[in-house]
């Protein structure tokens, strides 16, 4: 809870305080939570309790700002499992790598665990001004992981 949904708190209201000073002010503040605050893990409820957290966090701070009239858009994104060196780790203390990674590749519909640019491509598309229109929302990149 301390990391994921308080560290979510804490930078969000800094980030705020720091773009209120822009003159005018606005901003783009992008929230990474997980698919682990969409969909139930019954192992892992302090994270789905934390993330899903984010989510409804991330959509009361955008109305917040947005009725304020700050000019500054929040969102969140929620990565589904994602090929890194955490994931690896994991799955190299508690069996084959390889096997492991071809289990989390059948979770996901398009056939395969996500890459890092996944999630940078989207966090670029929010930070961008493409997204001027975009806040309150959650975009998910999961590979259709939460989909079924």
């Amino acid at each position: 809870m301390s990391v994921n949904l308080d560290g979510v708190f804490l930078g969000t209201k800094q980030a705020i305080l720091a773009m209120k000073r822009n003159d005018p002010p606005c901003g783009s503040i992008i929230n990474l939570s997980s698919i682990e605050g969409l969909v139930d893990d019954p192992n892992l409820g302090a994270c789905n309790a934390s993330k899903g957290g984010v989510r409804l966090y991330t959509k009361s701070t955008a109305l917040y700002c947005s009725k304020a009239g700050l000019g500054i858009r929040v969102n969140s994104i929620h990565p589904g499992y994602i090929w890194t060196p955490m994931v690896e780790n994991y799955l190299a203390e508690n069996g084959d790598v390889e096997e492991g990674r071809q289990a989390l590749n059948a979770l996901h519909p398009i056939g395969h665990v996500g890459e890092p640019d996944d999630i940078a491509y989207g966090v670029l598309d929010l930070a961008s001004d493409e997204s001027k229109f975009v806040t309150g929302t959650e975009l998910v990149i999961d590979g259709g992981y939460a989909a079924p």
